[in-house]
């Protein structure tokens, strides 16, 4: 997700239940006058998880992203490369990239075809939305998918249009691990054991990719891990929540001293308060309240460690009437 699960954040995954199997980067993004983000660079270079990681691009210009994959290529810690079908936001769909390209079939199908060409030995991977406007439209993507020698495609079950605000297309899911020969991998709404063993059985899916559910608890692929393996996945209390919010607090302000950025107390209360939509989401609306309203750095620790000093076990589930969470209801049937 971009300017949250960045390197301080992979870093902090590595402290609480050992992270992901495999990381894919935020994107990069890819025009005429691009360079290698340094930000997004150094979660590559200065991998602290021991395990692959796959850089992101995004973009539109068939002659930029050769050039910018063969820059990234040119990093051995660079497992492979993958390509954004996928983001939703209006201003990137409006530029005809990310999501947006999927209204352009044949645009593509020759971004794959080159891709897959520079790549080489390593890995291209896609991800991808079920179709811009409708789940009809996942066909014709499936069809330019089977074309090329793709090594894996991790599929967000939800077109374009939809969003983060409905239930995601298991089926679609389903027909793409049905019709092609890589790895599938499955995405959108998994957010804890329960949603995320759900979305597997319903869809055969081989692995799944979290993005929103890591943020609010960490150790989610640990407890994954845990239950897939036919064992008891840990409990995670809200000490646990505390000691996670200190980690992330600690990793973001160093990697900032480490690119070189200014720090500002003032302006990481407001960084972190990205993370803590996920986090503190239904733990209590009055600490929620609380939380968006802290401006220093003792303010905002006095009243977590107030609500989260105790031993008291966390919802399995993150409240489903919100924005950041809903949906996923369908996958715990």
């Amino acid at each position: 997700m971009q300017e949250v699960t960045d390197l301080p954040f992979w870093r902090t995954l590595a402290q609480c239940g050992g992270g992901a199997d495999l990381y894919i980067t935020e994107y990069f993004r890819v025009h005429i006058h691009s360079t290698l983000e340094k930000g997004i660079l150094a979660s590559i270079l200065k991998n602290p998880t021991g395990r692959p990681i796959i850089a992101q691009m995004i973009g539109k210009d068939l002659v930029e992203m050769r050039r910018t994959a063969r820059q990234l290529l040119e990093h051995p810690e660079v497992s492979g490369i993958d390509i954004n079908l996928g983001c939703p936001a209006p201003v990137v769909c409006s530029k005809n990239a990310g999501g947006g390209l999927l209204r352009n079939l044949e645009q593509v199908n020759r971004i794959l075809g080159e891709l897959r060409e520079e790549c080489g030995e390593r890995w291209f991977t896609v991800k991808t939305r079920v179709g811009f406007d409708c789940e009809d439209e996942f066909n014709g993507l499936l069809d330019v998918f089977a074309a090329h020698a793709i090594d894996m495609l991790s599929v967000h079950g939800r077109t374009v249009k939809e969003r983060y605000q409905t239930p995601v297309h298991t089926d679609a899911v389903q027909a793409a691990v049905a019709r092609l020969p890589c790895p599938v991998v499955a995405n959108g709404n998994v957010v804890d054991v329960a949603s995320g063993a759900g979305y597997l059985a319903k869809t055969g899916a081989a692995g799944l990719m979290v993005g929103r559910g890591a943020i609010r608890n960490p150790w989610i692929f640990a407890q994954l891990r845990e239950h897939l393996a036919g064992r008891v996945a840990p409990i995670v209390r809200r000490s646990d929540l505390l000691n996670y919010i200190q980690i992330l607090w600690d990793e973001t302000a160093q990697a900032r001293v480490e690119l070189g950025k200014d720090f500002s107390e003032k302006r990481h209360v407001q960084k972190m308060k990205r993370y803590l939509n996920y986090v503190l989401a239904g733990l209590g609306d009055d600490l929620e309240h609380q939380s968006r309203r802290t401006k220093e750095k003792d303010e905002l620790f006095r009243l977590l460690t107030d609500h989260l000093a105790n031993d008291e076990a966390i919802p399995a589930l993150p409240p489903e009437n919100s924005k950041l969470f809903c949906g996923f209801r369908e996958l715990l049937e």
